[in-house]
């Protein structure tokens, strides 16, 4: 008897011919409740783990070593950074004078490398830890099937996407704020506005750059379902993307770089424009959105067919 059948016996009321409207009702309700909960486990037990917490630690140090370092360095009145076209050198050179730069820079700092090998060791271990703990046909005699629980997993991954980028905005400001004096913002095309739009976009940003991570945990979840190894698919996610960021750099590559899911990351320093260009915010999110699409499929399609009981 199926957990759908067993709702419908005990819940007082006949079936006949599988038409009965309200059994049916009570039993997409209880898929749903079942579904929430799940969702709701899965974010406890990953916030809970230690390797969870240290990485989260490791992205809150980021904008506390930068602020220090750029405190020490221009403590005798001279500069730090450089010019730049809107990367981190330029948001560096602007820390001293406004202390909400820190929260840029150290987005820029942490977007190529760190925030997305966060995420790539939580969506490596989302399928394959479960499997090689033992505990993923246990999740699957639930109600909610292969589909609901991979979309839970990467939820999950998506929710700590998210967390993790805030982590780092939210230090990043703190110890700007201490470190440095905070007020108008002058954007990179030379207009000033105001710090409380500078805090706008500084949140619209943030939420950009977990945006920006989509197709890496897209990625992460596709490996996942490839091994019962959690931690061979976290290797395998990180290694992929340092390969990715390698090729990125080379030059000869040029005519495929724009198709690497790391190309435009750097793209949301376009937001501290006046106006934003919006060309590449654009690309980077569609880019997203393919690779969520095709590697999620791709997960789908795995994980339906693979063997639990082996």
């Amino acid at each position: 008897m199926s957990r759908a059948e067993f709702v419908h016996v005990h819940d007082g009321h006949d079936v006949h011919d599988g038409h009965d409207v309200r059994a049916g009702d009570e039993g997409r309700e209880v898929r749903r409740i079942w579904t929430f909960g799940l969702f709701r486990s899965e974010l406890g037990i990953t916030f809970r783990r230690w390797r969870t917490l240290a990485l989260l630690g490791v992205l809150a140090a980021v904008p506390i070593l930068v602020g220090i370092a750029v405190k020490i360095e221009t403590s005798d009145g001279s500069s730090v950074g450089g010019g730049g076209d809107g990367g981190g050198p330029a948001f560096i050179a602007q820390i001293t004078n406004n202390g909400l730069f820190l929260v840029f820079t150290a987005l820029a700092a942490t977007l190529p490398f760190f925030l997305p090998m966060a995420v790539g060791v939580v969506a490596g271990d989302s399928i394959a830890g479960e499997s090689s703990a033992g505990t993923l046909r246990y999740l699957l005699v639930a109600p909610a099937g292969r589909t609901r629980l991979l979309l839970t997993k990467y939820a999950t991954t998506m929710t700590f996407c998210l967390v993790a980028t805030l982590v780092v905005a939210v230090s990043a400001l703190a110890v700007g704020a201490l470190l440095f004096p905070v007020g108008e913002v002058t954007t990179i095309s030379g207009t000033r506005i105001s710090f409380g739009e500078g805090l706008l976009r500084a949140l619209l940003i943030a939420l950009v750059v977990a945006a920006s991570l989509v197709g890496m945990a897209a990625l992460g979840l596709f490996v996942s379902t490839l091994t019962s190894s959690g931690i061979a698919a976290m290797a395998t996610t990180v290694g992929l993307l340092i390969t990715i960021q390698i090729l990125d750099q080379i030059p000869q590559l040029h005519a495929i770089q724009p198709y690497f899911f790391s190309h435009y990351w750097l793209s949301f320093a376009d937001l501290l424009r006046d106006p934003v260009y919006w060309d590449e915010l654009v690309k980077n999110l569609g880019l997203q959105g393919l690779y969520a699409a095709v590697f999620g499929s791709a997960a789908w399609a795995r994980f339906g067919a693979k063997d639990i009981t082996a």
